[in-house]
């Protein structure tokens, strides 16, 4: 479904991927951990084209779309939850939403909402009231909501725990869980908190310094004891 092939982006002077080699199949739950500064949002953002991989290859159902701008990459189905959430403070929650809409007839438009009120009552409860007046668990459903209004096949998210209190972050991962099985939406995710993350995942890569160093079933990699040392004490 979705491939990097040996992806390089700089930022400037800065070689932030070297030599990305990952893949995402339909139907799967994937994710990236990794350390602050190792390249996660990097790789997730250069999906999507911004930042551009400088080497290498992005693939989409086998086609390249390394150069394709933006939108056209968005129109092919794939949505992203950047980082911090990034919803319109002063619009609506019901605005909000509709943003993230593909242009469809109105009953199409309409039964996507319903979808997403669906999974997240409160926004439904809420649709009138501003999105920067909402609690950080709920901006985070909000932009989750917002992305799945452009139908998309694959999901990507990141760091969707971030900011956020325990019970919450539970709840996130609930979401997505229910996402990926009851509405078809493939997701690669970037995550900080590599033990729900991999409790969550199907597969799960490593990142350290642009590079993927290690990757495999989410279940050998939460056994591994690199991994544990490295990012998973505590967090149990």
């Amino acid at each position: 479904m979705l491939s990097l092939a040996h992806v390089h982006v700089y930022h400037g002077p800065i070689h932030a991927l070297r030599g990305v080699d990952l893949s995402v199949e339909m139907g799967e739950i994937v994710t990236l951990i990794g350390a602050n500064g190792a390249g996660k949002s990097t790789l997730l953002m250069s999906i999507c084209g911004a930042p551009r991989a400088g080497r290498g290859r992005v693939l989409w159902d086998g086609e390249d779309i390394t150069d394709l701008p933006s939108f056209e990459i968005i129109r092919r189905g794939i949505a992203q939850v950047p980082e911090g959430r990034r919803i319109f403070s002063r619009m609506s929650v019901l605005e909000n939403l509709l943003v993230g809409a593909t242009p469809l007839e109105d009953g199409q438009r309409e039964e996507d909402l319903q979808r997403v009120f669906a999974l997240f009552p409160t926004l439904k409860d809420r649709q009138h009231q501003r999105g920067g007046t909402l609690s950080g668990g709920e901006q985070q459903m909000l932009a989750i909501g917002r992305a799945l209004m452009g139908r998309p096949r694959l999901l990507l998210l990141d760091e969707p725990s971030l900011g956020l209190a325990p019970r919450l972050v539970q709840r996130i991962f609930e979401i997505i869980e229910a996402i990926n099985r009851e509405q078809n939406v493939t997701v690669f995710l970037v995550e900080q908190n590599a033990y729900h993350a991999l409790r969550l995942a199907h597969r799960g890569y490593v990142m350290a310094n642009g590079r993927i160093v290690l990757a495999g079933e989410s279940k050998a990699l939460l056994a591994n004891r690199e991994v544990r040392a490295a990012y998973l004490e505590g967090g149990v």
